[in-house]
């Protein structure tokens, strides 16, 4: 039986979404494989956090291995890690090609802006977490007790832990580019972010809650903080977008 008219179109879009997604797939694989040659360097830097907290400790923490296996998994994990983030643009890049034949001539030249801040925010958001929010973090967590307990951590389930965290912020780093893109295409509106602030609030001040693994005020504080301003920088965007959006564009954006 042939395929119909109708079903012709369906099957060429999801012919086109099996390639983007094996071409995305294949490059993180192959920049994951780079980052595996670079593997113990990457796991000496992400460890700094806890020779941070072993700087002034008094009992020292230990990074310890509790199977075989833990060792390849683990660098394994940190390489996929550092593939994600170098294969980044060009997953990005997918994603655009295959949402571009439906948008306008003029917003089809957002490609290159939101590749190159879609890459950008993530690694930001990366460097923040790691000079910024994990030196604080790490140390409180582990001296929650004092001198009570001497650390001994799982090496796979504290990269784990780190990794995670880093992917976390780089993602919600993102909320502004987000946030322009979906106003350039009508989607998305200044007003709606602004009459619905407060709502935005509460969820990101949840979201840094969920995120941040204590309690401690300062902590939150220094995940919650940035997010709203974020949320700020993305009102200022999506009004920027606004002011450059050619009449043909302008629906009824949210």
């Amino acid at each position: 039986m042939g395929v119909s008219m109708r079903e012709a179109p369906l099957m060429e879009h999801l012919e086109e979404l099996r390639n983007r997604l094996i071409w995305a797939i294949v490059s993180w694989a192959v920049m994951t494989a780079v980052a595996f040659t670079f593997r113990v360097q990457i796991l000496e830097a992400l460890r700094r956090p806890l020779d941070a907290y072993n700087t002034t400790a008094s009992l020292k923490a230990e990074l310890i291995v509790l199977n075989i296996t833990e060792p390849f998994l683990t660098a394994f994990k940190v390489a996929a890690f550092g593939g994600l983030a170098l294969a980044l643009p060009f997953i990005v890049y997918q994603i655009w090609a295959f949402i571009a034949p439906g948008l306008y001539p003029h917003e089809r030249r957002l490609a290159i802006p939101f590749i190159l801040g879609a890459g950008f925010s993530f690694a930001l958001g990366a460097v923040f977490a790691y000079f910024v929010l994990l030196p604080f973090a790490v140390p409180f967590l582990l001296g929650f007790l004092g001198d009570v307990v001497t650390p001994q951590i799982s090496i796979g389930m504290y990269m784990g832990q780190v990794v995670t965290f880093l992917a976390l912020m780089g993602i919600l780093f993102e909320m502004p580019v987000v946030s322009y893109l979906l106003a350039k295409l009508g989607m998305l509106s200044s007003r709606f972010l602004i009459n619905n602030w407060r709502i935005a609030v509460v969820l990101l001040i949840t979201l840094a809650a969920l995120i941040t693994p204590t309690v401690d005020v300062v902590n939150l504080s220094l995940v919650s903080i940035p997010l709203m301003v974020l949320y700020g920088i993305s009102i200022l965007l999506v009004k920027w977008a606004e002011r450059g959006r050619p009449k043909e564009a302008e629906a009824t954006p949210v």
